[in-house]
């Protein structure tokens, strides 16, 4: 579980760091950019999934307004076997932990995983316990399927969080 956060955040200090390489070539690189957001086939690939995910935050204006040091980037494993139920479960628990003590303002959390449903089931069982106002300024955001934005919108909202969605 770790492994992987640190694994989408060393993804996205990489992704950081080749956009302050200057504005020479943007235009090329917006085609590029473009080009990568190709939404991987195989749902077992989780290094595919993990660099594709990466990008879509990265994309428009999901991060506008992060003022915390990195996003907290939850990657939620797709499959039913007994090792993606306890990663899924061990994910839940950081979450619920994380929301428990609080989060300030200015962090974002964002949730994504090859089934937009699993991840939208472990967001809106992780947040339903959370206090009205708890999480003002706080952005979190879901990529997924249009199809499961609203209900993890209905849980996150009263949470007083900057609720996103970025479609995969």
């Amino acid at each position: 579980m770790r492994k992987l956060a640190i694994i989408a955040m060393l993804a996205l200090a990489g992704a950081f760091a080749l956009t302050a390489c200057g504005k020479k070539g943007d235009e090329g690189q917006q085609t590029q950019q473009a080009a990568k957001l190709t939404r991987p086939s195989d749902m077992s690939n989780k290094a595919a999934w993990q660099a594709y995910l990466v990008q879509v935050l990265q994309s428009g204006d999901n991060m506008k307004g992060m003022t915390g040091d990195r996003p907290y980037v939850y990657y939620i494993a797709p499959g039913d076997d007994d090792n993606d139920t306890a990663e899924r479960q061990r994910q839940l628990d950081n979450v619920s932990d994380s929301l428990a003590r609080g989060v300030l303002p200015g962090n974002l959390m964002a949730f994504a995983g090859p089934d937009s449903s699993k991840t939208a089931d472990l967001m809106i069982s992780a947040f339903q316990g959370s206090k009205p106002g708890s999480l003002d300024k706080v952005i979190v955001v879901f990529i997924g399927d249009q199809a499961d934005e609203q209900r993890v919108a209905d849980v996150i909202k009263p949470t007083g969080a900057i609720f996103r969605f970025a479609k995969m």
